[in-house]
C-alpha cells in the first residue's frame, strides 16, 4: 500500500502518457519510468500484494515522493525516460543509456550517397538524423524511405567515367527492387540526388513537401498516360500519409530551445521549464515561486529564466514562452507561438505547469484547510464577476401546496460551507394564493429588515432560486430597503443552471464541473430541503387542526397519539372503536367514532 501522504497525490495523477520519478527520503531519484497512463501505472506499484521480484518490493518500500511530466505520446515518454536515466542514473533503473546508445540515420558525404543506420555519429561531413527512441522506430523510418526512394547499399566508388565505361554490373538488389541501378546508368545522378533530397525532407519531418512532390509526379504520369507509374506514385503517397513516426515533442525545424510556462494564483506561481535538444526533451523541471509583492507572471518568468539558464547553461538562443518578457541578452529570441510545432510544445509545457499547480495546491489544502477556502472564494469571485470575496452567502427558496401553507427558506453559507445555526424560515403572512414573486419579496424584506435593525453584517452575495421573475422581486425588496448597492444578488434557473444578473437579459453559463457551480447547487438544494421540511410540518399541523382537533374533547396531544398509531386520518376514520380505545381510551374512542360515523352505530 502507498504511504498515507502519497495516496491523494496518486489518485490525482492524470490518465495521460508521461514519465514518473520516484524519490527516497533523502530526496534522491531512485527510479525513472515511462507510462502510457500515468495514473494506472503508478497506482499499480502500490496495489499489489506480491511483487515479481524482491528488487521491486524494495523499491516500493523506499518511495517517499513522486514527480511526473506529461507528454503527448508513448514515444515521447520513452525519449524523455532515456534522457532522465542518462542524467540521473537512478539506482533501480537498468540498461542505462548514454548518447551513443541512441540510433541515428546517416546519409554519407559521397557521390550517390548511401542511407543506413549507425550509433556513433562522427564529424566526417555526413548528415545524421535522430536520435530515435529505439531501433524498431528507426527501422520503421528506413523501411519507409526504402519503399519510397530506393538507394544503393553497396560500397562501389562510382563516378561518371566509371559508369560510362561500364565497370559495374547489375546485382540482385536491382532485380528485387531495392535499387534503381545508378551504377549502370539506369538512374541518373540528378535523379538519385532528387531522391536524396526527398529523403532528407522526410527525416526532417517536412512531410507536406514530400507529399506535394509525389502528387505532382503522379499527376504528370497520369497526363502522359503512364498509368502504371502513376499508380506507383499513388501507393507511395498513401504510404507516406500513414507514416506516423515523427515525434510530437518537437519538430526538427525547432532546433535547441527552452520553454517556460506559468500557471499562477494570487499567492503562488507554478512554472514548468523544458529544454529540448536534438529532438528530445533533455530537461524537465517544475518550479514554485511564492509571491511577495504581487509580482506579475512576466516578472516571475524572467526570474526563473535567469535561475534556469545559470544553473543549466545558456547555450539556447531561442526561448518559447506564453508572455512577452524583457530579457537583457539581445541575441536571445523570445517567441510567443500562435500555431505550429512550437505552439504544441508550449501547450505541453503549460499542461505540465497546470498539473503541478493542482498537485501543490492539493498538498497545501491538506495541510491547511484555509488554503482551500481562500482558493474557492477567489474562484467564485472570478466566476461570478463579484467585487468582494463571497465569504457570507444567503440563498432563498419558496415552497407551497396549491397556494396553501406558503413558506420561504433562507440558508446561510460561510466560507463555502453550510452554517446551519443561521438558517431561517419564514411563514408567509402578506401573500394569498400561489404567488412566488410576492413570496420572495416578503422573505427578502423581512430577512434584511431584521439584519439592519439588529445591526448585523449583510452577506456579500444573495442567491435566489428562480429565474428573472424571482430575481426582480428580490431586487425590488432590496431597493426599498436601500441596500441594493451594498451587496450582489443573482438568480439560478434549474433547467439549464443559468445564472441571471439584475438588468442583464442574457444569462451566464458556468462550467458544469466548476466548484463555483457546485457550491451554488449545494446552497439551492439545502434551501429546498430546509424549506420543504418546514412546509410539510406546517401542512401536517394544518391537516391535524382541521380534522381531529375539531372533534370536541380531542386535543393536539391525543390527535398526535392517534396519528402516530394509525399513520393517517383515513385509517382513523375506518378504525373500529376497539382499536381507537386501545390508543386513547373508551370515552375518547366513542367521541371519535361518533364524529366519523352515525351515533347509532356505536356498539
Amino acid at each position: 500500500m502507498a504511504p498515507d501522504d502519497l495516496r491523494p497525490f496518486i489518485l490525482s495523477l492524470p490518465e495521460s502518457p508521461g514519465v514518473y520519478k520516484y524519490f527516497d527520503k533523502e530526496g534522491t531519484i531512485i527510479y525513472v519510468g515511462k507510462a502510457k497512463n500515468l495514473k494506472r501505472r503508478v497506482s499499480s506499484y502500490f496495489t499489489k500484494n506480491h511483487y515479481e521480484d524482491f528488487k521491486t518490493q524494495l523499491l516500493v518500500s523506499k518511495i517517499r515522493k513522486i514527480e511526473f511530466t506529461v507528454v503527448d505520446t508513448e514515444m515521447d515518454a520513452l525519449l524523455l525516460e532515456n534522457s532522465l536515466i542518462k542524467e540521473f542514473q537512478p539506482k533501480y533503473n537498468i540498461n542505462l543509456k548514454d548518447d551513443k546508445s541512441y540510433p541515428y540515420i546517416k546519409i554519407t558525404n559521397e557521390r550517390f550517397p548511401r542511407v543506413f543506420p549507425m550509433r556513433n555519429p562522427m564529424k566526417d561531413g555526413s548528415r545524421y538524423f535522430g536520435p530515435y527512441a529505439s531501433v524498431r522506430i528507426m527501422n520503421t523510418v528506413l523501411e519507409l524511405i526504402q519503399k519510397l526512394y530506393p538507394t544503393r547499399n553497396c560500397n562501389l566508388k562510382m563516378n561518371a567515367k566509371s559508369i560510362a565505361d561500364g565497370k559495374f554490373k547489375l546485382c540482385l538488389e536491382y532485380h528485387i527492387g531495392n535499387c534503381k541501378a545508378p551504377c549502370v546508368g539506369y538512374q541518373t545522378e540528378q535523379q538519385y540526388m532528387d531522391s536524396i533530397d526527398q529523403i532528407v525532407k522526410i527525416l526532417k519531418g517536412n512531410l507536406t513537401e514530400v507529399k506535394q512532390h509525389l502528387k505532382k509526379l503522379m499527376l504528370e504520369s497520369a497526363e502522359n498516360l503512364q498509368f502504371e507509374e502513376a499508380q506507383i506514385f499513388k501507393d507511395k503517397l498513401q504510404l507516406l500519409e500513414r507514416y506516423q513516426s515523427k515525434s510530437t515533442i518537437v519538430s526538427p525545424q525547432v532546433g535547441d530551445v527552452e520553454v517556460y510556462s506559468i500557471s499562477s494564483t494570487d499567492k503562488y506561481g507554478f512554472i514548468n521549464f523544458l529544454r529540448v535538444s536534438q529532438g528530445i526533451i533533455v530537461i524537465s523541471r517544475n518550479v514554485e515561486v511564492r509571491k511577495k509583492m504581487n509580482e506579475t507572471d512576466e516578472e516571475i518568468l524572467v526570474h526563473v529564466m535567469g535561475e534556469m539558464r545559470q544553473h543549466y547553461g545558456d547555450h539556447c538562443r531561442e526561448v518559447i514562452t506564453q508572455h512577452e518578457v524583457e530579457w537583457p541578452e539581445k541575441d536571445v529570441i523570445i517567441t510567443i507561438p500562435k500555431a505550429g510545432d512550437k505552439k504544441k510544445l508550449q501547450d505541453l509545457s503549460l499542461k505540465n505547469a497546470m498539473l503541478y499547480r493542482q498537485e501543490k495546491l492539493q498538498q497545501y489544502e491538506k495541510l491547511n484547510p484555509q488554503v482551500r477556502v481562500d482558493r474557492l472564494l477567489e474562484q467564485m469571485r472570478s466566476d461570478l464577476r463579484l467585487a468582494d470575496l463571497p465569504k457570507h452567502i444567503e440563498c432563498f427558496d419558496n415552497s407551497n401546496f396549491q397556494g396553501q401553507y406558503p413558506v420561504s427558506a433562507c440558508v446561510v453559507f460561510r466560507d463555502g460551507k453550510p452554517a446551519k445555526n443561521d438558517y431561517r424560515h419564514f411563514n408567509v403572512k402578506t401573500v394569498e394564493g400561489p404567488n412566488d414573486f410576492a413570496t420572495m419579496k416578503e422573505a427578502i424584506t423581512r430577512r434584511y429588515m431584521r439584519l439592519l435593525a439588529e445591526n448585523q453584517d449583510l452577506p456579500q452575495l444573495i442567491v435566489v432560486d428562480g429565474g428573472k421573475g424571482q430575481l426582480s422581486a428580490a431586487v425590488e425588496a432590496l431597493k426599498e430597503l436601500g441596500i441594493y448597492t451594498k451587496l450582489a444578488i443573482i438568480g439560478i434557473a434549474k433547467r439549464l443552471e443559468e445564472i441571471y444578473y439584475p438588468n442583464d437579459p442574457l444569462p451566464l453559463y458556468i462550467d458544469k464541473k466548476s466548484e463555483t457551480l457546485k457550491v451554488i447547487q449545494h446552497m439551492r438544494d439545502e434551501a429546498h430541503r430546509f424549506g420543504i421540511t418546514h412546509h410539510r410540518q406546517r401542512r401536517d399541523k394544518g391537516t391535524l387542526k382541521t380534522s381531529l382537533t375539531e372533534i370536541p374533547g380531542i386535543g393536539p396531544a391525543k390527535a398526535k397519539m392517534l396519528l402516530n398509531s394509525f399513520r393517517s386520518i383515513a385509517r382513523i376514520k375506518t378504525a373500529s372503536i376497539e382499536s381507537l380505545q386501545s390508543v386513547v381510551g373508551r370515552s375518547s374512542a366513542e367521541l371519535i367514532y361518533q364524529f366519523y360515523h352515525d351515533s347509532n352505530d356505536i356498539p
